[in-house]
């Protein structure tokens, strides 16, 4: 079902976004990969850069956390080959308590695909 959501929104960022979203949320490498394109850049502000889907495929399952991530996307703006989305995660590091983040993410495309990702995270404190 999800690769068919994919090809109804090929042509639109937003969609694409929202498809990458849940694929992240699942682990699902194959969907989340076509996404991308092969030089894709993802920078994650006060952690790491990486460049490439082999760099990109490993971070989808980083080995500091366990069990998948619960993505809360509430608000997604777009122009100019740019969508800007906003929401929740909750993840679980490995050994520690939960932790809910705020996120804010750019995501850069190029030919219906994303090309760049800056990642902006802070944590929320209940």
């Amino acid at each position: 079902m999800w690769r068919l959501f994919l090809k109804m929104n090929k042509e639109n960022p937003k969609g694409m976004v929202e498809f990458y979203m849940k694929s992240f949320q699942e682990h699902d490498h194959k969907n989340i990969l076509s996404c991308l394109t092969d030089d894709v850049e993802w920078i994650i502000h006060g952690h790491h850069s990486l460049k490439g889907k082999e760099a990109f495929d490993a971070e989808i399952e980083n080995e500091d956390f366990e069990g998948k991530p619960e993505i809360t996307l509430s608000r997604m703006t777009e122009e100019n080959n740019v969508v800007i989305a906003e929401g929740t995660v909750v993840a679980k590091p490995k050994n520690q308590d939960p932790i809910l983040l705020s996120f804010c993410d750019v995501f850069e495309f190029e030919n219906g695909k994303i090309k760049k990702l800056i990642s902006y995270l802070t944590p929320i404190n209940n």
